[in-house]
Order: C-alpha cells, then sequence, then structure tokens
C-alpha cells in the first residue's frame, strides 16, 4: 500500500505549462518566467537564475516560446534585420501609436512574441526617430527634426573618429596638425569640452603624463620662457604688449614756458633704466651750506586725467619687470619725451632742500620747472668710484664726486632721523640679472651700497615731503601706510612704521607707477593752485587703488617667478650639481649666490643660517621645480 503511495506520477498527467514575460525595468527590456502572479506584481526568475519581484505594469507581453533562455537573443537579432527608415516610413508622425499595431504593418502578419518585442528594441533604440509616449506607445519624429538629429549624430561620429585619431597621435608623442592653432588656450584656458581636450585626457591617462608633460614631449613647448611669459600675457596683455596709435603724440606738451633752472643735474640708475624718473643736483650755497635738488620727470604735465593715453595707463598700471626685459606702462615714444636723459632739458617737479653745514634741513621748496641733465651715471661704472673703501679713504674721484658725498653724508643724516641706522635690512643682499641670447649671469650687490642709500634717502624723503605737502594742502592724495608690519595703501595719511616716517606716497616714479602719477596731478595742482583732478569725496581714488594693489601683486608674483626660472636656468648653464646654501627654516634652504629658495625634505634639524651644501637634480623648467638633497654641514 505505502510502495503504491510513493510511486513516480503516471506519465500520462500532463505537466504545468510555465509562462514567460518581456518587461521593461530601468529603462532596458528584460525576459523572465513568471514563478508568481499576485495581480498587481509578479515574481519572475531571469534565464541566469535571478530572482526579482515586478510591477505587472512593466509587462510588454507574455509568451510560452520560443524558450526563454533564447528569447532575448532572438529578439534582438531579429530587431537588428529591421529596417529603421523603413519602419519610420510606416508612421504617421502626427499621432501616437502603439507598438503592436506598428509590428503588425510592418511585418504584414498578426506579430509573434519575437516579432513583437524585436520592433519594441527597435522603437526605444531609437530616440531620434521615435519619440516615447508611454508604456509601448510611440510616435514618429517630424521630418525636420530627424534631419537634424542625423546630422548632428553623423557630426558626433565623425567627432569621435577625429578624437581617436588625436588620442593615437598623442601616445605616439606626435602632435596633430588641428593641435597648433589651439596650443594656447589648451595649456592655458583649455575648454574641457573640446574633443582636443578630451583627446589630450584621454592621451594622458594612457601613457601616464600631465597634460603639460605630454604636449612637451609633442614638441608644442619649444620655449620655457616663451610658455610662462605667454602665460602672463594671456591674463594680463589678452589685446597684446603694444600701444597701436598711442605711440604718437596726442597726450604730449611743449614746456617751453616753464623756467629753466641753473643746477647741474645727474641720475643714477641702472644700466638698463629707460624710464629715468629722477636726478639729483648740488648746488654750494655761502657759509658752507648746500642746496639739494631732487628733480622728478613730470609726464602728469602732458597726460591728462581724461586722455586717451591715462585710459590705457590706467589699465596697465605700472611696468612689468622681469629677467632680460620689461612691459613698460607707457609707450616708448612717449617714455623718451620725459625720461631724464643725458644732455637734455627735460620737465621736471624739483623739491630743493636748503642743508647746513651739518647736513640740517633748514628749508625746503617745491616748483614746476625745466632742468638739464648733465649725466645718466650707471651702478656698473659708478659703484668702482663710490663705494664705502673711496668714502673713507678720500679717494672720490669722480666728476660728480663733491655732489655724491655731499649726497651721501645728508644721507646718513636721514637715515638716523629715521631710525634706521643700524637696519640689519641694509646688509641684505640684492641680485641682478642679465640676460643675453639666452645666457643669464647673476650678479650680487649688497642692499646696503653707498648708491643704494643715497637713491633711497633722497626718494623716502621727497615721498614723505610731497605726502605731507598733500595732506596739509587739502588735496587727496594716495598714501602707503604701515603698521603691525602689514603696508596698505589708503587715501589718508598715516604713518609708515617700516620707514620710520609719518606719512609716504608714491610720487617718485610717474613713468613707471599709475600711483605715482595720479599723486604727481594732485600736486601739480596744489603747487599752481588750481582744482586738483580728483576729489576728497570721489571714488576715483579708492578704484585706483583697488586695480593697482592687485596687478601689482600679480607683477611682483610674475617678477618672482620669472627670476626663479633664470636661477633655474642658470643652475643647468653652469652644470652645478652640488652647491653651498643656508637653511632658513625647517626643511627650506636659500642657495648662496642666487635668489633662490627650495626645498629640502632630507635636511636635518638645523637652526636658521646654519651653512649646508645640497645636491641638485632633476631640474624642470615647465613645472619651476627640481629635486634637493642634504650633503653635509659646512660650518663645524
Amino acid at each position: 500500500m505505502l510502495a503504491r503511495l510513493f510511486q513516480p506520477l503516471s506519465p500520462f498527467i500532463p505537466a504545468i505549462k510555465l509562462m514567460n514575460v518581456f518587461y521593461e525595468e530601468d529603462g532596458t527590456f528584460k525576459a523572465g518566467m513568471i514563478l508568481a502572479d499576485n495581480i498587481t506584481s509578479l515574481q519572475v526568475e531571469a534565464p541566469h537564475g535571478k530572482r526579482s519581484k515586478i510591477k505587472s505594469v512593466s509587462v510588454l507581453l507574455k509568451f510560452d516560446a520560443p524558450p526563454l533562455s533564447e528569447f532575448i537573443h532572438i529578439a534582438q537579432k531579429t530587431a537588428d534585420e529591421i529596417d529603421l527608415s523603413f519602419l519610420w516610413e510606416c508612421c504617421a508622425t502626427d499621432v501616437e501609436f502603439a507598438s503592436d499595431t506598428l509590428a503588425a504593418d510592418y511585418f504584414g502578419h498578426s506579430p509573434s512574441p519575437v516579432e513583437l518585442a524585436a520592433v519594441l528594441s527597435r522603437l526605444h533604440g531609437a530616440p531620434m526617430y521615435f519619440y516615447k509616449k508611454g508604456r509601448g506607445r510611440y510616435k514618429a519624429a517630424p521630418p525636420e527634426a530627424l534631419k537634424s538629429a542625423l546630422a548632428s549624430q553623423d557630426k558626433k561620429n565623425l567627432q569621435a573618429e577625429q578624437q581617436s585619431r588625436y588620442v593615437s597621435l598623442l601616445i605616439t608623442f606626435t602632435l596633430p596638425d588641428e593641435f597648433r592653432p589651439m596650443l594656447s588656450e589648451l595649456l592655458y584656458q583649455p575648454d574641457k569640452r573640446s574633443i582636443e581636450w578630451k583627446a589630450l585626457d584621454a592621451a594622458c591617462t594612457a601613457v601616464k603624463l600631465s597634460a603639460l608633460k605630454l604636449l612637451e614631449k609633442c614638441g608644442a613647448i619649444p620655449s620655457s620662457h616663451d610658455y610662462h611669459f605667454n602665460r602672463f600675457l594671456l591674463e594680463y596683455f589678452p589685446e597684446g604688449i603694444g600701444f597701436s596709435s598711442l605711440n604718437g603724440s596726442d597726450d604730449q606738451i611743449t614746456w617751453s614756458d616753464l623756467p629753466v633752472a641753473d643746477v647741474v643735474a645727474f641720475s643714477i640708475d641702472d644700466a638698463t633704466t629707460t624710464e629715468i624718473d629722477d636726478a639729483f643736483s648740488v648746488t654750494p650755497l655761502p657759509f658752507g651750506s648746500i642746496r639739494i635738488g631732487i628733480h622728478i620727470a613730470a609726464p602728469a604735465l602732458g597726460i591728462g586725467a581724461g586722455s586717451p593715453l591715462n585710459d590705457v595707463v590706467a589699465k596697465r598700471l605700472s611696468t612689468v619687470y622681469m629677467p632680460g626685459d620689461k612691459i613698460t606702462m607707457l609707450p616708448e615714444a612717449v617714455i623718451h619725451h620725459y625720461t631724464l636723459g643725458e644732455d637734455r632739458l627735460c620737465p621736471v617737479l624739483s623739491m630743493y632742500l636748503e642743508v647746513s653745514d651739518d647736513f640740517a634741513i633748514v628749508n625746503t621748496h617745491s616748483c614746476i620747472e625745466q632742468v638739464r641733465i648733465s649725466a645718466n651715471l650707471r651702478h656698473d661704472t659708478l659703484e668702482q668710484h663710490f663705494n664705502e673703501q673711496t668714502l673713507t679713504g678720500n679717494t672720490l674721484d669722480h666728476p660728480f664726486g663733491r655732489e655724491l658725498r655731499s649726497l651721501w653724508n645728508f644721507a646718513n643724516r636721514m637715515e638716523a632721523l629715521r631710525g634706521k641706522g643700524s637696519d640689519s635690512n641694509n646688509d641684505r643682499i640684492d641680485y641682478s640679472f642679465n640676460v643675453k641670447d639666452d645666457f643669464v649671469m647673476i650678479t650680487e650687490r649688497r642692499r646696503g651700497s653707498p648708491i643704494d642709500k643715497v637713491v633711497s634717502e633722497l626718494m623716502i624723503f621727497v615721498n614723505t615731503e610731497w605726502g605731507k605737502q598733500l595732506a596739509d594742502g587739502g588735496v587727496a592724495g594716495i598714501y602707503r601706510n604701515q603698521s603691525g608690519g602689514k603696508v596698505r595703501m589708503s587715501t589718508s595719511p598715516a604713518p609708515h612704521h617700516g620707514l620710520g616716517v609719518s606719512q609716504y606716497a608714491w610720487v617718485s616714479s610717474p613713468l613707471r607707477r599709475y600711483i605715482d602719477l595720479i599723486n604727481q596731478r594732485q600736486l601739480i595742482a596744489l603747487l599752481r593752485r588750481e582744482e586738483p583732478p580728483y576729489a576728497k569725496e570721489g571714488d576715483e581714488l579708492l578704484l585706483a587703488i583697488r586695480d593697482f594693489e592687485a596687478v601689482y601683486e600679480a607683477y611682483g608674483e610674475f617678477q618672482r617667478r620669472m627670476e626663479r626660472y633664470w636661477c633655474l636656468r642658470w643652475l643647468l648653464q653652469e652644470n652645478i650639481n652640488t652647491t653651498s646654501a643656508q637653511v632658513l627654516k625647517e626643511g627650506l634652504v636659500g642657495l648662496d649666490r642666487l635668489p633662490l629658495a627650495m626645498r629640502v625634505p632630507s635636511l636635518p634639524d638645523m637652526p636658521p643660517e646654519t651653512h649646508v651644501e645640497v645636491e641638485i637634480s632633476k631640474i624642470d623648467l615647465l613645472e619651476l621645480t627640481c629635486d634637493a638633497r642634504y650633503m653635509r654641514r659646512m660650518d663645524t
């Protein structure tokens, strides 16, 4: 009895036939076998065995043949054979349609589940041809819309092929010809949506290099110097560094009506200076006293506040300096017109100081006049005659020896009055760069040399005194104030603690700085008893300060960057592999003979100013980096 209960089912009892479904999930079509039908949802099993729960409304059709494992493959193969253009032509473009209706029209008979799935797949996979309007419902794209979409697709395909070609070239370090006109953009301001950038980015990933390094390997950066220079120009001089028609003399005037000073004046500058702003004179007076003249070039006499040239200068704001070159604030013709050139009669704003025999100032007087410049003295030739040794040994043999000695004694008196006679900054080293035909010479000069002291003290005095005159006269000006170690520009006079003066206004470099030109205009109006161009209540000076501070800092950073570049070039040029240096602080040293600081990760803990030897390697002139390794301590 029990044996009969456990016998197999009779082969004549039919097996349960399982139903399959074709459904949409997350934007894709799938097929599965129904395990349970819960009216609003179904439990299905995919061909690979995964079970999931789907909504009943997601089901597009039910089928029992062909087998589930083959259905998707056969349906996709059938879909691939459907002529998409003919399928679109079977539809009216102004009404929606059901996919099963279109399938019947296309195949010419009641479609099988495979044919229904194939048409659905084809409709779903061609959004340019057919717009989805609901589950299993579509609308054919209008002819013009389809034409436009197909053209766009063709363009994308062409771009993809082009991008692929670019990548193939770049990974072999070959620059595509199409890249050449847009190298500046790719290097400095890439459009990351462009196919050129996408190709470059893909190639960088493939060869494991940065875009800069890959382009360098492709020969796109023939000059490392020009790479840095052009990046600066693109940001701050996008229209170029020329002055176009402003090179003329529209803003220039003659000054024959100005009185001519009865003095012998001379300037002191380095050999490359063309914008000579300042000159000096020393005239003997009775009883051992002298009259010192400080003469400042006066472009404000001809460059009006509202002139076209001023509009350009108000954008440049300063001359840009870099080793071996500069970008002047003013056009060359204008500079030549106003610079204090040798053997020329020049318009100047002069301050005369009557100085007693002990070099105390008795009185001062300012005026607008003409001065004949007798000589432009240059540092490189003057310093061999005018230095500490010649001053101490009374051997100052120079055509202007008497004048220079008087100015030196006066400068020492002024420095002491400012409380800066023992200033440690006087012992700092300055560096001069001389670049010719890509060969760089870097020379050292001590900051507190007699030449530096004379020029700096006279400039500090004239800027301090003229700042005071503007304030006392109730005329608006721009001042440089310092407190707590921070320098800021303001329209209100305040002490400059770093210089040890009650107020300080830039007036002495009007050929090179826009702020000085503004202050010179105000000072000229004060001396002439005229209405000044800039009112205290206006916002013109505040806007000028804002613009100047932003640009001046950027120009200074560019100069420091280019000095670093030429220091690295010098190390390569001189084949320097090891060099001496001084510890600046933890992990940082300053190289001897160069204004170059660098990180040394291997540097032991040492006090500042300790002398060490470091090894230099892997100099990169694009990244402006190098590797430095500690070798030994040198001062023990």
